[in-house]
């Protein structure tokens, strides 16, 4: 018997809605990045993209554990010498809440244009709103 490869044209996505108010940053991003890679279906194939579309409500009621919230630097260099750059966590959150869940998501996709192409499926607002009205949203799979 052959192994079953499934072919693009073969795969289906769905829509799945999550309101990230209250839950942990990590907890939650690692649940949307494994429905992100379609690693919850079981066609799933290590060099395809068969993830599902994320969307993400309520960004900036997401919590961290611990001392994180003091303590969490967001950093970035500009390449030249003592261009290191920290954001705290607390700064962040209310410039940009919706950058925090998706750097936490994008980390754990892989780093090549497969993942660019996964982390195109998610989308992640500030408030309960959203415009995909459309596409007929559902909860996250339990077992993910």
């Amino acid at each position: 018997m052959r192994t079953y490869s499934p072919k693009a044209g073969e795969i289906t996505r769905e829509w799945y809605v999550v309101d990230a108010e209250g839950e942990t940053l990590g907890r939650l991003a690692t649940r949307v990045a494994t429905v992100l890679r379609g690693k919850h279906k079981p066609t799933f194939t290590p060099h395809m993209d068969m993830g599902d579309h994320v969307i993400i409500v309520n960004a900036d009621k997401i919590v961290l554990t611990g001392a994180k919230a003091e303590q969490k630097l967001y950093n970035s260099h500009s390449g030249y010498p003592g261009g290191l750059r920290g954001v705290p966590f607390a700064t962040m959150m209310e410039r940009r809440p919706t950058d925090v869940v998706e750097k936490a998501v994008f980390g754990m996709l892989p780093k090549n244009k497969l993942g660019r192409q996964m982390a195109k499926k998610l989308k992640v607002y500030a408030g309960s709103e959203h415009p995909h009205a459309a596409q007929q949203p559902q909860p996250l799979p339990d077992h993910v």
